[in-house]
């Protein structure tokens, strides 16, 4: 698998090569924005390291940039530890965060993770619940009315495993490890977060912010009506 590191620390960038390279993946570097955006689309990575500061255009920018045109995982480099960081590379559709400093062991564990999430398959490719259907093949939602909503891969998977439980609440807990892979990834603000970019995706292509509905106590779920 390729994997896209985007980073202007040239030794840092030289160290998690290595490690990578070691790991079994193709390994393609970035070391200012315009350079992310080009490699991206010269090799067309299954997986981006990108880190929030970089020269030309920032991480927070390149990141808005692939997602125009792409779903694939990214995970954010920073050395920022505001909330404020974090809010907005989620906004912007990051799929994990890594704060510098780390090792190459941790990177390597989120990486892995990671892949495996975006190859991870319940099976049906088109899940449908009352008003929506969403296709897992092609990263989007549809409406009944027919409109189309592109979802990234965080989005996609929250989503799903709300269809899968039809209806009945999912513990916010145990949907923050179905939806990162673990539970160390992510908490539950950064899954509040998520949940609020959906529902105001959801809205703008006529939908309801209800449909996804959070039950004290009980968790967070799809309750759309079957007849909407």
């Amino acid at each position: 698998m390729r994997i896209l590191i985007v980073d202007d620390d040239v030794e840092l960038v030289g160290l998690l090569c290595f490690a990578l390279d070691a790991a079994g993946y193709d390994v393609v570097t970035a070391y200012d924005g315009n350079q992310a955006i080009q490699r991206m689309h010269e090799r067309r990575p299954e997986l981006v390291i990108l880190d929030v500061n970089l020269p030309m255009r920032d991480g927070f920018e390149v990141l808005a940039e692939i997602r125009r045109t792409s779903q694939v995982p990214v995970m954010m480099l920073t050395v920022r530890t505001t909330e404020e960081d974090e809010v907005r590379g989620l906004d912007l559709g990051a799929d994990d965060y890594l704060r510098k400093p780390f090792s190459p062991r941790a990177l390597l564990a989120r990486v892995r993770s990671l892949l495996r999430r975006g190859t991870d398959s319940t099976g049906d490719t088109i899940l449908t619940w009352g008003p929506l259907s969403i296709d897992m093949d092609r990263s989007q939602a549809t409406l009944k009315q027919g409109q189309v909503v592109s979802l990234s891969p965080l989005e996609l998977r929250l989503l799903r495993h709300l269809l899968e439980h039809r209806g009945r609440p999912v513990d916010a807990d145990r949907l923050i490890g179905l939806v990162w892979g673990d539970r160390d990834s992510a908490d539950r603000e950064s899954l509040k977060q998520v949940v609020h970019r959906l529902r105001r995706k959801l809205t703008h292509a006529g939908g309801e912010p209800t449909w996804i509905e959070y039950i004290p106590n009980a968790g967070y779920a799809f309750t759309a009506p079957t007849n909407s």
